[in-house]
């Protein structure tokens, strides 16, 4: 649209003459009105794609960020599925987030809702950076292709006290039923004067082991694009088989990766009539990075998940993760 007035400023002033009267240039020729609209139609047609896919990438700022220390050296890390929590259950999140401790924050969340109705088409993801003073992304994976009419699928979110660069979107391989895709999203910090690439990740459920092992090696794959900076991946992994947890820990330990929770950390409860189904489907694997603290916080049970935390400390020099040093 620009250009089209540009062309249309240079029409109405006529053509530069030379000093002889001659023209320098050839008239534009402007397509009649008819051919300039189907021009247009093309266009926007084939931008529609691209337009779609960047709607589920959404990237800002709180209004008022909180302060930073002068120095930092050590990190609040957490992940946690929050199960599209909205309303008086995402202030109770905020607030648990907040009291944990005043140290710098970067924080990966699965299940955020930002335009469903379940939860009042309320953008969340926005809502919590706005109460924590954190920079944020969010994205969702596209709609089934079978289902014109669906709305936008719930996300992922990273939540950071440092700016987030090279944000980038995953679309994981491997679609679950009715052709549901899941989705990840990384980013890089700076963390002081050390470089660290951070995921958020949402693996689907009812796929073969196989298939989420692919899932997660994407993830992976992405986070070895930047080898000389130190990554966290983290999120729900949704690992509800023994293989499947087995499988998870050979994968990212071969990549480099370290874990303080053990495979019986229980991270999921579900309660029903006489029992507990306990799951272990969360984690989180750094490289590079040495643990200080950790834990699981099962006193908040706002969502069916339990949300995982880690105090850490970036190397200088990029490795295989300290061992964690108590919980």
């Amino acid at each position: 649209m620009v250009v089209y007035e540009m062309i249309n400023r240079r029409e109405r002033k006529g053509f530069r003459r030379g000093r002889r009267g001659k023209k320098l240039c050839a008239p534009l020729r402007i397509p009649p009105r008819p051919l300039r609209l189907i021009i247009l139609i093309v266009m926007l047609t084939c931008a529609l794609p691209i337009m779609s896919q960047t709607k589920l990438l959404e990237t800002g700022r709180a209004t008022k960020l909180a302060e930073l220390p002068k120095t930092v050296s050590d990190v609040r890390v957490v992940s946690y599925n929050i199960r599209w929590r909205t309303g008086n259950e995402l202030q109770q999140i905020a607030r648990w987030l907040k009291d944990k401790n005043d140290l710098p924050r970067i924080v990966a969340l699965q299940e955020v809702d930002r335009a469903k109705k379940r939860t009042g088409k309320v953008n969340n993801a926005r809502a919590l950076a706005e109460e924590l003073g954190l920079y944020y992304a969010w994205a969702a994976p596209p709609p089934p292709k079978n289902d014109d009419a669906a709305e936008e699928e719930t996300g992922v979110e990273l939540l950071s006290s440092f700016p987030l660069k090279d944000v980038i979107r995953i679309v994981l391989p491997h679609t679950g039923p009715a052709g549901r895709s899941r989705v990840a999203l990384g980013a890089t910090v700076d963390v002081g004067d050390v470089e660290v690439r951070i995921y958020s990740v949402h693996s689907e459920t009812r796929i073969p082991v196989t298939d989420k092992m692919e899932q997660l090696q994407t993830v992976i794959d992405d986070a070895n694009r930047f080898p000389k900076t130190r990554a966290i991946i983290m999120g729900d992994f949704n690992t509800w088989e023994l293989p499947a947890v087995e499988s998870t820990r050979q994968l990212f330990t071969a990549a480099g990766f370290d874990t303080p929770f053990s495979d019986d950390d229980t991270t999921f409860l579900r309660k029903v009539p006489l029992l507990g189904i306990k799951l272990k489907l969360d984690w989180i694997w750094l490289r590079g990075v040495s643990v200080q603290t950790y834990d699981i916080d099962r006193t908040i049970a706002v969502s069916d998940h339990f949300p995982l935390g880690v105090v850490a400390t970036p190397q200088v020099s990029p490795g295989r993760s300290s061992p964690s040093i108590s919980k």
